[in-house]
């Protein structure tokens, strides 16, 4: 991997990359769409897929595309920083589901924000859900955060990978700022004491679950 292709994952034919775009929420503009239409056009990119993390792949980028794509993309084409948060996911939320009971496009955006391009061990995957629905895929996250009439509910160690994990309920009953730092606590801890390229999933089945109960108060 050199400068150019940092963040682009070689594809299956071994010429051409894929580019994944920043979205913080899963949330796009119009301005967003048109911009994605237009790079795709301009370097003849074959595929645009939606992502389960809800961003855009650009697949079929030629190398020597790569940067410009980015250039041309602007915010949305700032590479992941891996390891480090991949994505931050969100349903509709309060502000515009039926069932909805918390403001999940607001929280989301927020820790988005506060962690991009900070390093971790290993990627971290967060969903962030507005009621038990749990339609931001909240339970199988690394990090999940679930709504209720209640406040937040946050859990630790999700995986939906091959040795699929629901997350451990952590904390319930909390406000957004006190959702925001319970994240900030299970981090910083994870960060200080993972190995390389370990998830959250296999970290907390190595140390288990006690030091969850000594740095939430």
């Amino acid at each position: 991997m050199t400068d150019n292709t940092y963040g682009a994952k070689l594809q299956r034919d071994g010429k051409t990359y894929a580019i994944q775009t920043r979205i913080p929420a899963g949330v796009v503009s119009p301005d967003d769409l048109e911009t994605l239409a237009r790079v795709a056009k301009k370097y003849a990119i074959p595929l645009v897929k939606i992502t389960s993390g809800q961003r855009f792949l650009l697949v079929g980028v030629l190398e020597k595309d790569i940067v410009n794509v980015r250039k041309d993309l602007g915010p949305l084409g700032t590479a992941s920083i891996t390891p480090g948060v991949r994505y931050v996911q969100s349903c509709p939320g309060i502000s515009f589901c039926k069932n909805g009971t918390q403001d999940s496009i607001s929280i989301a955006k927020e820790i988005s924000d506060e962690y991009a391009g900070k390093e971790f061990p290993a990627k971290i995957k967060i969903g962030i859900s507005g009621c038990p629905r749990c339609c931001g895929e909240s339970r199988v996250r690394d990090i999940g955060i679930m709504g209720s009439a209640k406040g937040w509910t946050v859990s630790f160690g999700g995986h939906s990978g091959f040795k699929s994990r629901m997350g451990e309920q952590v904390a319930t009953g909390l406000s957004s700022e006190e959702a925001k730092d319970c994240v900030r606590k299970l981090l910083t801890f994870y960060k200080t004491h993972a190995e390389p390229k370990e998830r959250t999933s296999r970290f907390l089945e190595r140390t288990g679950n006690e030091w969850i109960k000594k740095i939430i108060d």
